[in-house]
């Protein structure tokens, strides 16, 4: 299935303000990119059992579609898809669902992992502020991976669990929903390599209040106790001039790296592109065999000062990543925050994007969620999903809409997909309509997963991997797997705040329902429970009952 996103246009303005610094600082000024030294080469792997490599597929130009900016207002009732309040200021990038596809004429579906969750945890801050989220928003892969499911280890050898499985829609009658997961194995604190993390934090006046630069400070403050005396920190900060807080310091000295985080203070312009290049030098400046490194940026995404395009800034990360250096992005707050900035750097420095909307959400990400964020087990992720024309009359892929792949382009190597880390896994489903020739024992497709190692450097050879389905869909939804029933609840949640044409049907009671019965003890899915209740009472649905609601 080739991609059929409409994807919204990204630019960064920049205003040509003079920078100005606290009294006393030593600050390095930077007057635009600094350059990095060369790429360290990367031994290519080969690749086993695969078709050789082809040229990639000619790329399709996107249709552009231009932001609304809405001044927040209190949600009120609307129909099923109807609009939602939009907070003044934000943006986020504009997909359009992906089409039902005839599995005849083409069964092959074809998409990058994505491990992001920025859009669940946005989410869930504008419902606790009263407000529907916008519909552009809302990414149904990254409510879905929010989520923690019960995977078999990998094989031996493999880096990959995977699973496939399916079952009859709650929702829709005669439609089907099939779940494909793929899951790498955990690592600890201790079994976890070496870090070399430099955290790029933007300290900035828009950043100045609780829930942006108060948060990043805990975020931040969490992770010290997690260091071991092999890790390397570093701490560079952006406003109108950039500076390097902390130099590359080993982790052993964590009272000198929680001081550094401390005296951290918001104040000035935004020169974003300017504290990349920074940060980019001091990771590079760190360097060891064996040792991932990565730039984590923390920011509301506003860049108003340094380098005059989105265009330098990717050039930046460009380089980085030849390097082998690689990306994530951390946002905070709400007004003017650019998800869709965020969320392109994050991709293009081959990391992820989250969203952070609580104290609690940030010492999560930054102790237990830590290593899975900054430890790569494998690049350029992609899964190839190929159904069985016999049995599969149609499917539609839930989500993805900004991942897809051309199908032609699955073996091409030197096509960019997406990264996955220890203990990461990665979920998606399909709502499909099957052929009178299904049955209950029949196999509806299988999965095909290609990768690369960690080390491997974007021209490097990946590998792959074939599953096919073992036996085919339950008979009856409530003898599907809890799993797969509750992340039916979380995709058809998403889908219906998004405005899916496809979810105008659905109720978000019998939702809520499928939710909590299929949450058990888990107090992040009894979450997504209240979080339902909620939405349903901001669109004049009712509540089922006052303790649905409460967190």
């Amino acid at each position: 299935m080739r991609a059929r996103a409409l994807v919204l246009a990204t630019s960064v303005l920049v205003s040509a303000c003079a920078g100005r610094h606290a009294p006393g600082r030593s600050v390095q000024r930077i007057a635009g990119p600094l350059p990095l030294p060369p790429p360290v080469a990367v031994a290519a792997e080969s690749t086993a059992s695969a078709p050789p490599p082809t040229a990639p597929s000619p790329t399709v130009a996107p249709t552009v579609v231009a932001p609304v900016a809405v001044a927040p207002t209190p949600a009120v009732a609307t129909d099923v898809g109807g609009a939602a309040p939009t907070p003044d200021g934000d943006s986020h990038a504009v997909y359009a669902p992906n089409p039902w596809v005839e599995t005849a004429l083409d069964p092959r579906s074809t998409f990058a992992a994505d491990v992001d969750t920025a859009s669940y945890t946005y989410t869930r801050r504008s419902l606790d502020g009263g407000n529907l989220p916008p519909r552009a928003a809302v990414r149904v892969e990254e409510f879905v991976n929010a989520f923690r499911y019960r995977f078999p280890a990998p094989a031996p050898g493999q880096p990959f669990a995977v699973v496939m499985d399916a079952a009859p829609s709650p929702l829709v009658a005669r439609h089907h929903i099939v779940r494909v997961g793929v899951a790498t194995a955990g690592k600890t604190a201790a079994t976890r390599a070496p870090m070399n993390l430099v955290f790029l934090v933007d300290v900035s006046g828009s950043m100045d209040s609780p829930d942006k630069l108060g948060l990043a400070r805990a975020a931040l403050t969490a992770m010290v106790g997690e260091l071991r005396a092999d890790d390397t920190i570093a701490l560079v900060t952006y406003a109108g001039w950039t500076e390097v807080v902390l130099p590359p310091t080993s982790g052993r000295e964590r009272a000198r790296i929680a001081s550094a985080i401390k005296r951290l203070r918001a104040d000035g312009s935004t020169a974003m592109g300017s504290g990349l290049a920074l940060a980019y030098q001091q990771a590079m400046a760190a360097r060891r065999p064996g040792v991932g490194s990565r730039v984590v940026v923390l920011s509301d995404g506003d860049a108003n000062v340094g380098p005059t395009s989105l265009d330098e800034m990717l050039a930046i990360i460009d380089d980085g990543r030849r390097a082998g250096i690689t990306l994530s992005t951390i946002g905070f707050g709400m007004g003017n925050y650019r998800a869709d900035l965020m969320e392109q750097l994050g991709d293009r420095g081959d990391g992820n994007n989250f969203y952070v909307d609580s104290a609690a959400a940030a010492t999560r990400l930054f102790t237990t969620d830590l290593v899975a964020m900054v430890e790569l087990v494998a690049r350029d992720v992609k899964l190839q999903v190929e159904f069985d024309p016999a049995v599969v009359a149609r499917y539609r892929l839930l989500g993805y809409e900004n991942r897809a792949i051309a199908d032609d382009d699955f073996r091409v190597d030197a096509v960019d997909a997406g990264e996955v880390g220890a203990g990461h896994q990665v979920t998606a489903l399909y709502e499909v309509q099957l052929t009178a020739a299904a049955t209950p024992a029949t196999p509806l497709g299988r999965v095909q997963v290609r990768h690369k190692r960690p080390e491997a450097g974007p021209a490097s050879a990946a590998t792959e991997a074939s599953f096919a389905m073992k036996g085919g869909p339950a008979d009856r939804f409530d003898t599907a797997p809890a799993d797969l029933r509750f992340a039916v609840a979380v995709a058809a949640f998403a889908d219906v705040l998004r405005g899916g044409e496809d979810a105008a049907r659905w109720s978000l009671a019998e939702i809520a329902a499928v939710a909590r019965a299929n949450a058990g003890g888990d107090p992040a899915r009894r979450e997504l429970v209240a979080m339902i209740e909620r939405a349903r009472a901001l669109r004049g649905e009712g509540v089922t009952t006052a303790a649905a609601v409460a967190r």
